[in-house]
């Protein structure tokens, strides 16, 4: 009898690693079948989703309220599917929010139950981990760290690695980086990605810009490159630009990654790009600035002393975290000079970042298919 593995994916991410995990699984067992919500990339590995993935890609609390009704249905409809169908496992790819429930109700019925990328429980809201525990037979962790954080909680975790540390070339090119974008070979590069979303864009985007005039008043061949997430973006950026005509920024309509592939330093928003960023072994400078009530209330949730995943890994401050009150454009342009000016400090980190590189780059997709397979006969056993 063919195995038969149920899924959720509830966002682009997931669909990409719930995609390479169904590939990884289909080469130990072809005839499997894979059933549940998930996206193109999954469908194009044969998988059957039973809901259109975007239903489950909802942002925000008032958006979430507004759609609850709907997704406790999808919840309830897939969760008697599933008692039907009986899968060998069930595997819910991020979207904690949606998945954890359904995790402890299929467990709860002796389905192996399994969660693919950690909530972030190691950094705020440490109490989820009891849910956590509860819900689950096993947690596939992208970070190292991760595992140590839930072997303190007895939760059975594995690292399977990340999928970005196994597409990104460990020597990215540079060279053909500037030549796409027309940027000068001979001149250095600082790339500026003040977030995707409007709220990052308004808070950040006019204080990486006067730090940029800051850097250039020391450092007048120093080239600036954006990328705009989407069109809103870029509009909202070239409105942000207008009053600063001397400053010669090229902005761009995405090409992040190839952006910081050119650059030689990065001044970023706090976020998931930084471990892009990281991987492509470029220098880094972290900012964010939060509203007043906002910081006030995420200082007292945080548990970790950094918020960048650079540092997390390291478990030591490797790169420079500008925040709140300290976020001005003479502390960032500081630091950012600092790897512009000294190609030693700037070396020195790179070389880090390579063998970080290194430790993250475990093949996830066939990690993860081995770690789904163990967990199965781990439970049956």
């Amino acid at each position: 009898m063919a195995l038969c593995f149920a899924m959720v994916a509830g966002e682009a991410s997931g669909d990409i690693l719930g995609a390479g995990l169904i590939q990884s699984l289909k080469k130990r067992y072809p005839d499997a079948r894979f059933v549940g919500i998930g996206g193109p990339k999954m469908e194009a590995q044969g998988f059957e989703s039973l809901y259109p993935m975007e239903r489950l890609s909802v942002m925000g609390l008032v958006e979430v309220l507004g759609r609850l009704p709907e997704l406790l249905g999808i919840r309830k409809k897939l969760y008697k599917t599933f008692l039907e169908i009986q899968p060998d496992a069930f595997i819910g790819i991020d979207a904690p929010d949606f998945n954890l429930t359904l995790e402890r109700m299929l467990k709860d019925k002796g389905i192996t139950a399994i969660h693919y990328v950690s909530p972030s429980v190691w950094a705020w809201r440490e109490k989820r981990v009891k849910k956590i525990r509860e819900s689950v037979d096993q947690v596939l962790c992208l970070f190292p760290f991760e595992v140590d954080f839930y072997s303190k909680h007895n939760v059975p975790a594995t690292f399977v690695g990340h999928t970005l540390a196994d597409a990104i070339d460990l020597e990215p090119d540079t060279h053909a980086a500037r030549e796409l974008l027309e940027l000068d070979q001979d001149r250095p590069v600082v790339a500026l990605l003040p977030g995707s979303r409007q709220g990052e864009v308004s808070r950040l985007g006019e204080l990486f810009l006067q730090t940029a005039e800051l850097v250039r008043r020391h450092k007048p061949d120093v080239q600036f490159v954006i990328p705009a997430a989407n069109k809103e973006r870029k509009q909202q950026l070239q409105e942000l630009l207008a009053p600063f005509e001397n400053l010669r920024v090229k902005l761009v309509l995405g090409q992040s990654t190839d952006v910081m592939t050119a650059a030689d330093t990065v001044l970023m928003a706090s976020g998931t790009a930084a471990l892009e960023g990281m991987l492509l072994k470029k220098p880094l400078v972290v900012s964010y600035k939060l509203s007043s009530l906002t910081a006030f209330i995420v200082r007292r949730l945080l548990t970790q002393p950094y918020v960048s995943l650079p540092n997390l890994l390291a478990k030591k401050q490797l790169v420079p975290e500008i925040l709140q009150e300290q976020a001005t454009p003479e502390n960032l342009a500081e630091a950012v000079l600092t790897y512009v000016q000294d190609p030693t400090a700037a070396q020195k980190l790179k070389d880090k970042f390579m063998e970080m590189h290194l430790s993250l780059r475990l093949d996830a997709d066939e990690a993860a298919a081995d770690a789904v397979l163990q967990t199965i006969k781990a439970r049956a056993s």
